[in-house]
């Protein structure tokens, strides 16, 4: 089958042809139908995260969503034909094994989610990791409910996603972005309100604030604009260092609290939502030929958007 693999650091990704994976003990082969490209793809190949691949030579790409051609022994959750999607991982492909830059993989099946079918897959490939991991900052460390008042910090990739969410568990949401010109694209995702700053939002009672920029100031505004006991959920990482007021963290009982990488089970919840069709990413599509050149220019930076290779 062909692939794209990664050879060393700084050097471009190679076409080569490999051998079709088999399904072993716990494991399913997955046809690929679609896979994200990821700034972690960048670093894997730039050498910030190169120490992290279990092995090199190796095919890149952990952003996957496909369906199970192949079923190995002791797999009882997946049967061939069905939709799946490979959450992201340090143990999954595309990091630890061979990844979704190729025309199927192998994976633990215990590592796997079922994709519904309202769900399409390119939206499904980049849900494995950033739809994910905005659900695990609004719901899982954010406790958003049905009603609140929240405050979203930036609204990227990941931070779109999140006002998304937020809006789909019916929570009033308030968005804080610098670039104006996309101020209609957040209305349009459900925002009651748009600002530069999130300060401007402190008179509506903000009950949670996550901060998906992470520039430090970006941290500094959702402490002052947080109500008293309110909690602000830290995601975005621009900045290393933030210089927040102690004092009003202590007087006004706030929870300051860091979110990370999601889980499989955030996987599984957000493609439930999903299933409604309230919640995507916007994406780029690209085909299978596509993905080096698209990687350059994702390390440009610069895109409104997340590329998305499909496969027919």
């Amino acid at each position: 089958m062909k692939a794209w693999q990664f050879t060393g650091i700084d050097e471009p990704l190679i076409r080569v042809e490999i051998p079709t994976p088999k399904a072993g003990k716990g494991e399913i082969v997955v046809t690929i139908k679609a896979a994200g490209l990821c700034h972690s793809d960048v670093s894997f190949m730039d050498g910030t995260i190169t120490s992290l691949l279990k092995h090199i030579p190796t095919v890149l790409g952990h952003e996957i969503a496909g369906v199970v051609s192949e079923v190995g022994e002791g797999v009882d959750d997946f049967k061939v034909g069905q939709r799946v999607g490979v959450p992201a991982t340090t143990e999954g492909p595309g990091t630890a094994t061979n990844g979704g830059f190729a025309d199927s993989v192998v994976v633990l099946a215990e590592l796997c989610v079922h994709v519904p079918d309202e769900v399409p897959f390119e939206q499904a490939a980049p849900a494995m990791d950033a739809a994910r991991t905005a659900y695990r900052a609004i719901v899982t460390i954010g406790q958003v409910q049905k009603g609140m008042n929240i405050g979203v910090i930036g609204s990227g990739g990941l931070g779109s996603l999140g006002v998304q969410i937020a809006n789909e568990l019916g929570a009033k949401v308030y968005v804080a972005e610098v670039n104006e010109k996309v101020w209609d694209e957040v209305k349009e995702m459900g925002a009651i309100g748009v600002s530069a700053d999130i300060r401007d939002f402190e008179s509506v009672g903000l009950d949670v604030i996550v901060d998906f920029a992470g520039f430090g100031t970006t941290t500094a505004s959702a402490i002052d604009a947080i109500k008293p006991r309110g909690r602000v959920v830290q995601i975005g990482l621009a900045k290393e260092m933030a210089t927040i007021s102690a004092q009003k963290v202590t007087m006004k009982e706030i929870t300051y609290v860091g979110a990370s990488n999601g889980e499989k089970l955030e996987a599984d919840e957000v493609l439930k939502l999903m299933a409604s069709g309230n919640i995507k990413s916007k994406i780029i599509k690209i085909t299978f030929d596509d993905i080096p050149d698209s990687l350059d220019q994702l390390k440009k930076g610069g895109l409104n958007g997340r590329f998305v290779a499909i496969y027919e």
